[in-house]
């Protein structure tokens, strides 16, 4: 396909999409359950966190970190005892176990505490083009706590070359408004134009097949090689085309 043809190919599969009935079966459905801002961004984070494997038990186990948080996230994240975390023991979801989560939600309150929040830590730099030191300094601010090093694998870091798959997806349910019904726009501070698009198997699979990434490799060169080619195609929201790649990918079989 020539460039004209590949964009309006990409935008009309991203409309397509981008769609309510898209959140019966993505974990993106989990925050849509809360309308504060607060109970939004962290319900969401949770979920992003250990957003890899079967869709399905994504999804089952974010419903039940919401449901040992009493369904009130803020809530809990900014008044539990220590006392509050032992029910959190039996948790896991892959490699992600309860002594992670109880991290978490220390590092949440932390966040919550000293960073004004989710987003007051991400947006600690200004007037960047992208978001990958942006990424970097909110995980510096998150293991500013005690923790075991193992826990550190759970939120990837871009200058460390990890393509960050889950926290860029985070961002762009944070950032993207909520026009189509999906994504929640609930952060003014970043533009959407900074957002990356999530890269996964999937994502890199369909993007190399249409020549938007020739880098073998799911790593931070490859997301920053597909951003610039989607910021091609529309600067101010590049990633709305992360649907488009997902679509094709696991609902179209394109490999």
């Amino acid at each position: 396909m020539k460039s004209e043809e590949l964009k309006d190919f990409l935008n009309h599969k991203a409309a397509t999409y981008e769609q309510p009935h898209f959140l019966e079966h993505d974990p993106i459905q989990i925050p849509h359950l809360f309308q504060k801002k607060e109970d939004i961004e962290i319900a969401a984070f949770l979920v992003a966190s250990i957003a890899w494997g079967n869709r399905q038990s994504i999804i089952k186990n974010g419903k039940h970190m919401m449901e040992l948080m009493g369904n009130d996230p803020y809530h809990f994240v900014m008044h539990h005892k220590e006392a509050d975390l032992i029910p959190f023991s039996a948790f896991v979801h892959r490699t992600f176990n309860g002594t992670d989560f109880s991290y978490f939600i220390k590092a949440l309150k932390l966040l919550y505490t000293k960073y004004n929040g989710l987003e007051g830590a991400f947006t600690q730099l200004s007037n960047k083009t992208r978001l990958d030191q942006n990424i970097h300094v909110f995980r510096n601010c998150f293991f500013e706590l005690e923790h075991e090093k193992r826990i550190q694998k759970h939120v990837a870091d871009p200058i460390k070359g990890s393509a960050a798959k889950r926290i860029n997806m985070f961002l762009r349910w944070m950032v993207r408004d909520n026009k189509k019904g999906v994504d929640f726009g609930l952060w003014k501070t970043i533009s959407p134009a900074q957002l990356s698009c999530p890269l996964d198997v999937h994502s890199g699979n369909v993007a190399r097949s249409l020549g938007l990434l020739k880098r073998k490799q799911n790593d931070q060169k490859a997301v920053e090689e597909l951003d610039f080619s989607l910021r091609n195609f529309d600067a101010l929201d590049p990633v709305k085309y992360d649907y488009a790649l997902f679509g094709l990918g696991v609902f179209e079989g394109l490999k």
